[in-house]
């Protein structure tokens, strides 16, 4: 049965949901973290604002992005990649904040990750109506390292796919504090966002943040 993001309750006590073998939906867990990662998050948007990148095909995401950390995720027309320069800025992405990098390794130790050490954070901005479409992340060097996913702000569906983009995608419901890992045999699955509904949250608006960390290299 496929959950309505609004009549479901929005979880307050951390919990572990595996979604398949490798991996987990850690239920409330970022929510102690809080309030040490929003002003985090707006030092860096001011040293890195957000903005639009455009695919290798010329198509402008919906979603808008910035980075911090070692190196930072970039999109042109000339292809996907790593770099450790912000393009839009000249300068070196944000450091990747204390609370940041411990709330990662945290979370993936508790879905049987350890030593998880991330070089990048994608920092995804989701407003109503955008959405990420089913896509597997496969610029990373390393796929023995797990992604972790921190949502906060307003709910959003997650689509969990398998490894073909034609396989079903099972419909996870997140809300603010909600982190999702997955790694080893899950690694590749193909996972999206549906188109985020229209709400508010007391705290981010109307608008969802995502926080991505990956191990690069």
């Amino acid at each position: 049965m496929t959950l309505d993001l609004f009549d479901a309750l929005e979880p307050t006590e951390q919990r572990q949901e595996q979604l398949a073998s490798g991996a987990f939906v850690l239920r409330a867990f970022a929510l102690p973290c809080v309030p040490q990662l929003l002003p985090a998050l707006a030092l860096i948007v001011h040293a890195s604002p957000f903005r639009h990148l455009v695919t290798p095909g010329g198509f402008r995401m919906s979603v808008a992005m910035t980075c911090c950390g070692a190196l930072g995720w970039t999109s042109d027309r000339r292809g996907y990649r790593y770099s450790a320069i912000d393009p839009d800025n000249g300068r070196h992405w944000p450091p990747m904040p204390p609370s940041f990098l411990q709330l990662a390794q945290s979370a993936a130790a508790k879905a049987g990750y350890d030593n998880f050490m991330p070089e990048a954070c994608l920092i995804n901005r989701y407003a109503p109506g955008t959405r990420l479409t089913l896509h597997q992340d496969k610029d990373e060097l390393d796929y023995e390292a797990p992604i972790v996913s921190v949502s906060l702000g307003v709910p959003a569906m997650f689509l969990f796919g398998g490894h073909e983009r034609s396989d079903k995608a099972a419909r996870v419901p997140l809300f603010h504090g909600d982190v999702v890992v997955w790694g080893g045999p899950d690694r590749l699955r193909f996972h999206g966002i549906l188109p985020l509904k229209e709400a508010e949250h007391p705290l981010l608006g109307r608008q969802r943040i995502n926080l991505t960390f990956r191990k690069v290299a």
